[in-house]
């Protein structure tokens, strides 16, 4: 079922790329919602057709934990305004490939399990690239109008937290913490993104994804379809 879906998106993404060079695909969504999946499984499909991928997440562009957590470790508004340097999303990756930008790039600046800036990785991108960029927060109005094309994997709340307490536990150590955060600060902090951003307004795809097994895409006119 899933790969129905892959396919749909990449033909999309291919009507695009005949018009815009490179191309910017953002994908946003709430935690856990599937976005890291979707995007490994578009550069897969668009790898093995020739075409050129840039990769990248989010996760490369975290503010160091002293600003992301200058709110406290819990707060939703410090999850929201503080985890991410918009500045140098744009400065080090989305301007360089934006119509008048000169392609020297970078896709990630900071790694932020070791909590350490990166300054290497520099490259130069062609016109014939693609970039499939995911992470949270990405229809903020700080850098919604790089991307290209828009797609929003949505999920509700709590499909979120039972993914994470399959998934996050490495991270956070007990399911307790994990609990705690999502309850506390992930959770509120996408409801804040919601009222100010009304990021699936701005999507071009929405993806139901409540049901790994059986995906369904919603069109911006609000037609839904389940391709099978």
């Amino acid at each position: 079922m899933y790969n129905q879906v892959i396919k749909e998106i990449v033909s999309k993404i291919i009507e695009k790329k005949s018009n815009i060079s490179p191309l910017c695909v953002g994908i946003d969504g709430i935690d856990a919602a599937g976005k890291t999946f979707l995007a490994n499984e578009l550069t897969a499909f668009l790898t093995k057709d020739g075409y050129s991928i840039l990769r990248a997440s989010i996760d490369g562009f975290h503010n160091p934990r002293q600003i992301r957590h200058k709110r406290g470790s819990y707060s939703p508004e410090g999850y929201y305004f503080d985890s991410f340097n918009y500045e140098l999303l744009e400065n080090f990756l989305l301007k360089p490939l934006s119509a008048k930008g000169n392609r020297v790039c970078r896709l990630k600046v900071f790694d932020f399990r070791k909590e350490k800036e990166l300054h290497h990785g520099e490259l130069r991108a062609t016109n014939d690239h693609i970039l499939i960029f995911e992470g949270v927060f990405l229809m903020r109005h700080e850098i919604e109008q790089y991307w290209d094309l828009k797609i929003f994997v949505d999920i509700d709340f709590k499909t979120s937290i039972k993914r994470a307490l399959e998934r996050d536990l490495y991270l956070f150590g007990s399911e307790e913490e994990i609990l705690k955060r999502y309850q506390k600060r992930y959770i509120p902090g996408q409801k804040l993104y919601f009222e100010l951003e009304n990021p699936k307004d701005k999507a071009d795809i929405i993806i139901d994804n409540n049901d790994f097994t059986e995906p369904i895409i919603t069109t911006h006119d609000g037609k839904s379809k389940n391709p099978r």
